[in-house]
């Protein structure tokens, strides 16, 4: 198991012009659809698909544990044949994500804009607690969400296989 290393930032709005102006610089832009297989209060199994922009899908099987900054993760691929026989005949709704990662000064942002949700954050990993610890966030990142479970992405998709047992 590794240890993943993150924190998570609201976005007020996605920042175009800092691309524009090269401040930041594209590298990657996928559709994300996030299906959670079992969970607990401090772990979680979950299957996507991504589809990058040439249209190639590729899946993939993760387990977390722990919650905050510093979780265990273990992450890898899978068919899509065995992505599809563990959804299949569930009626899970995945959690829909535009996942656009930039790079600047070395970092990797990822800015995730959901469809189900009127929601965008930005996502930083960090090689190490102390980099995380010394990172200042951009003037363009908005709020700091820590560990506020109504932004973890497993609460945003239980709320929406509420919503849609209850046919909205």
């Amino acid at each position: 198991m590794s240890a993943e290393i993150e924190k998570k930032f609201l976005l007020p709005a996605f920042p175009a012009s800092e691309l524009e102006n090269q401040d930041i610089k594209l590298v990657s832009k996928q559709y994300i659809y996030q299906t959670y297989l079992a969970f607990s209060e401090d772990q979680e199994i979950r299957v996507r698909k991504l589809v990058d922009s040439s249209g190639e899908s590729h899946f993939t099987h993760t387990f977390k544990s722990g919650h905050g900054m510093v979780r265990e993760e273990i992450e890898y691929n899978i068919s899509e044949t065995v992505y599809k026989q563990l959804l299949d005949h569930t009626g899970l709704i995945p959690l829909e994500k535009i996942r656009t990662t930039v790079e600047h000064a070395g970092l990797y942002y990822e800015i995730d804009e959901y469809k189900q949700v009127d929601l965008a954050v930005v996502e930083v990993e960090f090689p190490s607690i102390e980099a995380a610890e010394q990172f200042e966030a951009p003037a363009w990142f908005g709020r700091e969400l820590g560990s506020e479970d109504e932004y973890r992405n497993k609460s945003m998709w239980v709320a929406l296989q509420k919503k849609s047992a209850m046919g909205d």
